[in-house]
């Protein structure tokens, strides 16, 4: 909005030239959704607590029995952060800006609805698994389609170290990039299982594709560096930055022990957009080491059923998803630790991911 209200008077003022300037933007975007995120954090759990919208504990991770109670559905505060600053700082006039809001709130309508009805019944079971999915398809169906029909967009598919094989997919992308959001998502929904452990990877993976976002955005980096150009999706940097400021802010009340928890409502919008970030640039299987906390945790899940059925039951791990792996046996891990190390982990990932902008 700024961009849109100020720049026409830059040629009559020249210190406005800065709102022309993405760097300048996002930069703003991230400061603006980080403080306002804290400083509306207390009032948002104060609300959640009067509400009586507390989370409701598997009873089969006895572990956790203590944060029975503790308020949820915090993804409401990222989104809300993310998307004023976004509105604030970006160029409203821009489609993928808007693809991308979409996307976010679609997402995060669907896990609403999910923790509404788990809060509600007060169980564990939110919506039908085939209702889920059925959300998710529509959301992720419109925005891609959507996509594909911007003259700059392109089907084809980026393979990392392999610049100059890129394969047309054709009709089959619409396929293969709703099933990167669907995909996505579920795997940030079942890293969410310790204070904080979600969010740090996400925010990790959000400032590689920034990085990506804005490369692809940029004709002469992306020649440069050798990668699909998508002109006019360099704006989305902003959004990026936006959601990285508001996702530290959230980390402020969900870092062990946690005061909130982000619920479906922050998993499903955060992994989908995570997702259309990735589809955004063309970077969509650097997803793989970008998001590797996030493929490790569904792989382990996936691997456990597989194991447990082939064996007759017999099981791989102690407990799935793997974040739960570490805090049985006998000599258990503290939460903190497994959540850092976890961390830890997708610092090397993203650092990996970066650095794989030079190695093709």
């Amino acid at each position: 909005m700024l961009y849109n209200i100020l720049v026409p008077f830059s040629l009559d003022f020249s210190l406005l030239n800065v709102f022309r300037y993405i760097t300048f933007r996002s930069a703003g975007a991230l400061i603006f959704a980080l403080l306002f995120t804290i400083l509306s954090g207390p009032w948002f759990l104060k609300k959640l607590a009067e509400l009586k919208l507390g989370q409701p504990i598997l009873e089969y991770v006895p572990e956790h029995m203590s944060k029975a109670g503790t308020p949820t559905m915090g993804g409401l505060l990222i989104m809300a952060g993310a998307l004023f600053s976004t509105l604030l700082w970006a160029d409203l006039g821009n489609v993928y800006v808007w693809l991308t809001m979409f996307v976010f709130v679609g997402f995060g309508v669907v896990g609403f609805v999910d923790d509404y009805s788990k809060i509600s019944r007060h169980t564990n079971q939110g919506l039908t698994p085939r209702a889920k999915m059925l959300g998710l398809l529509i959301v992720s169906v419109i925005a891609i389609g959507l996509l594909l029909l911007q003259p700059a967009y392109s089907s084809k598919l980026s393979v990392p170290f392999f610049k100059e094989f890129m394969p047309d997919l054709g009709l089959f992308y619409l396929v293969f990039a709703v099933v990167v959001l669907i995909a996505t998502s579920n795997a940030v929904n079942l890293t969410d299982g310790l204070d904080g452990l979600a969010i740090m990877p996400v925010v990790l993976c959000v400032m590689v594709y920034a990085v990506y976002i804005y490369v692809a955005g940029h004709a002469s980096f992306a020649q440069y560096l050798q990668v699909q150009a998508v002109p006019g999706v360099g704006e989305v940097t902003v959004f990026c930055c936006a959601l990285m400021g508001a996702g530290l802010g959230f980390l402020w009340f969900n870092c062990y022990p946690a005061q909130v928890f982000m619920g479906d409502v922050g998993a499903l919008s955060l992994g989908g957009v995570l997702g259309f970030l990735a589809v955004l640039c063309k970077q969509e299987l650097m997803l793989i080491v970008a998001g590797g906390v996030f493929v490790l945790e569904t792989a382990s899940v996936i691997m456990q059923v597989g194991f447990f059925k082939a064996t007759h039951g017999k099981r791989l791990f102690r407990m799935t998803p793997l974040h739960h792996h570490f805090q049985k046996g006998a000599h258990p891990l503290p939460e903190s630790k497994i959540i850092v190390r976890f961390w830890i982990v997708s610092v090397l990932l993203a650092i990996a991911s970066l650095s794989v902008l030079k190695l093709r």
